[in-house]
């Protein structure tokens, strides 16, 4: 698949407020930006894969501790990294925050504004 060397994948649950704002953000730094909606489209555990190395972050890392479902099926269990790529795969839902990706770097975006550091990461 071609994609354009700007193009920005943006990694979210629509109906999450700061999602919403930060994919405002990202239309303001990148012409190219292709949405994936978290709770339609699943991703495979060599997608994941890829964007948790570009993160830096464990599968563990992306997940909201505080919600129910963690808490109830996730928490004070033994889960090795096959099984914390499964997790990401069914539940994205319990995905902290949007994920942006640009070329070979990408962002948890625990704040809207925190896309804003892609531009830099891409021009070091």
């Amino acid at each position: 698949m071609k994609t354009h060397p700007s193009e920005l994948y943006f990694y979210h649950s629509p109906s999450q407020r700061i999602d919403k704002q930060t994919l405002a953000y990202a239309k303001s730094i990148s012409q190219f930006v292709n949405t994936i909606d978290l709770s339609k489209e699943k991703l495979t555990a060599t997608q994941w894969n890829s964007l948790l190395l570009k993160l830096n972050l464990r599968a563990k890392d992306l997940l909201n501790r505080a919600h129910p479902d963690y808490q109830r099926f996730i928490a004070g269990k033994n889960w090795d990294d096959e099984s914390w790529l499964n997790i990401l795969i069914k539940s994205p839902n319990l995905i902290k925050a949007p994920i942006a990706s640009l070329r070979r770097n990408a962002i948890l975006c625990i704040t809207p504004t925190d896309i804003l550091k892609l531009n830099s990461m891409h021009l070091a």
